[in-house]
């Protein structure tokens, strides 16, 4: 007598799609005779016809001929594995030829395993029920680390915005403009041809540049006066303590954001700080960050000042270039200036 769990095994074995190709008639009805009870049987013969399936309806496994006209089954296994979309499908080559350097083409272009002629039913059913359990079993792990890395991701992009707002606990909007200064800072990483690797490992450092401000006192942080020249003097240490700070992870992320937050006050001139930094021999993260810090400041509206208009901050910025600001960044900046707009919009809306 058949038990429930017999019944619900066999569904779900039959809701499994196997494509078959290959040009010879006998061929295909033998591998239908041994696969259609147990799984949904697709048929193609040519490598064009497979190539058009998999596109609209992605079978679980393809049992694929080798030798066949026009294209053969390496060239169909290549474009299969070469797109992401069908790149994880499991592809068993059938062959009647036995030989070590074939074996090693098919392996090489990303085959699971080989069927050789003549088919037999008890070998061709195992092969197939084996590499289908892998792929599922694969899909479900790649699943699982998907998942904790977004985990991940959203602890560190967490841990960096408390650690940000630490460094200016009484400043109300930290959050918003840190992540505001990072969007811009991306766009324009983006914008002179950072990969977006890159991109996304300056948009969590860019946030940091002012860590080193837990180290100043709050007396001159928060003086309502202007500053002495000896206050001054310490507050520029900021760079130094924020540097010391994150430098002492090997990590790149917190070897980007210690850079960052050393150089993101130097000045194209060398008239900026802690070290007189001229030109190009200010890190290019920090030129980038320092247009992106500026440029959120001008426009940002605090308790103290009005809000700056995108124009007015533009051409502030314009103005400073050569001086302040690396010119070729200045003047890539400004020609995104929609995508700019979109990010300060984005925002505006958020807070």
């Amino acid at each position: 007598m058949t038990n429930i769990a017999e019944i619900d095994s066999k569904m779900q074995l039959q809701d499994k799609r196997v494509l078959i190709v290959d040009d010879v008639p006998r061929n295909i009805d033998l591998l239908k005779d041994i696969l259609s009870e147990r799984y949904q049987v697709q048929i193609a013969k040519s490598g064009k016809v497979a190539l058009d399936i998999i596109e609209r309806t992605m079978p679980d496994i393809i049992l694929l001929d080798i030798m066949m006209p026009d294209m053969n089954g390496f060239e169909v296994c290549e474009k299969v594995k070469a797109n992401p979309k069908t790149a994880d499908i499991p592809v068993i080559f059938l062959t009647a030829v036995t030989d070590a350097q074939h074996e090693q083409k098919g392996f090489d272009l990303g085959c699971v395993d080989f069927i050789t002629k003549p088919i037999t039913p008890l070998t061709t059913l195992s092969r197939v029920a084996t590499h289908l359990k892998l792929a599922e079993d694969n899909l479900r792990n790649k699943r699982i680390i998907e998942h904790r890395t977004r985990e991940l991701d959203d602890a560190l992009e967490s841990a960096i915005g408390m650690l940000g707002e630490v460094s200016q606990l009484n400043d109300t909007d930290t959050g918003v403009h840190m992540w505001r200064m990072a969007d811009y800072s991306a766009a324009l990483a983006k914008e002179i041809g950072w990969d977006d690797a890159k991109v996304e490992l300056l948009k969590l450092a860019a946030p940091l540049h002012d860590t080193g401000k837990v180290g100043i006192p709050h007396a001159i942080l928060k003086s309502p006066n202007k500053l002495t020249e000896d206050e001054w003097e310490i507050m520029r240490q900021h760079t130094v303590i924020g540097h010391q700070i994150l430098i002492k992870s090997e990590a790149p992320l917190f070897k980007l954001a210690a850079e960052v937050a050393l150089a993101h006050h130097e000045k194209w001139d060398g008239s900026g700080y802690p070290y007189g930094l001229a030109g190009k021999d200010i890190p290019e993260s920090a030129r980038i960050v320092s247009i992106a810090d500026v440029f959120d400041a001008l426009t940002m509206e605090r308790a103290y000042k009005r809000n700056w208009s995108i124009e007015e901050a533009f051409d502030y910025i314009r103005q400073s270039s050569d001086a302040h600001f690396d010119p070729e960044l200045v003047e890539r900046f400004l020609s995104i200036e929609d995508e700019l707009r979109k990010i300060k919009d984005k925002w505006s809306a958020v807070h």
